[in-house]
């Protein structure tokens, strides 16, 4: 048995509240969908958990290093993960957790076809529709044990 935490953000915005923060202490990894906007704030992340992030539509002028990427496509628990800041960019027949940011709109749901966990955990920094937020998915070795939306604040 091997459960791990996977903290979810996206959309930061070169703000990491100090409750984001705090929120994230104890993830194994953080998992970022773009617009981080910030090298510091990447190796603030990475000073918490490993970090597994994609390139938003705002990151275009920061180097975050050569495996930062418009997709993300790593393997964890036993789970393909893919990455990306656009939803529609996903492609769900490859991956079995799926991530996308950009709306600021937090949301997590089961593809229908696919059975793919598809999730965007909002923003906790500038968020719309709803408060800020982020997401959390905690995983036992094949198995989803919980995917969640948190909200700060």
């Amino acid at each position: 048995m091997t459960i791990k935490r996977y903290d979810i953000v996206s959309d930061t915005h070169g703000y990491l509240s100090p409750e984001l923060l705090d929120a994230l202490q104890g993830a194994d990894v953080i998992v970022h969908a773009g617009d981080i906007c910030s090298p510091s704030d990447y190796r603030t992340l990475s000073d918490i958990a490993r970090v597994q992030m994609c390139l938003g539509n705002n990151d275009w002028a920061y180097d975050y290093g050569p495996t930062a990427k418009t997709r993300k496509i790593f393997y964890a628990s036993e789970f393909r993960w893919q990455v990306t800041h656009y939803r529609q960019r996903l492609n769900l027949q490859m991956s079995d957790i799926a991530i996308c940011g950009h709306t600021h709109t937090p949301f997590v749901e089961r593809d229908e076809w696919t059975d793919t966990l598809v999730m965007n955990p909002g923003s906790p920094t500038y968020p719309r529709r709803s408060r800020p937020s982020m997401g959390r998915i905690i995983c036992d070795d094949g198995e989803i044990l919980e995917a969640k939306i948190i909200t700060l604040g």
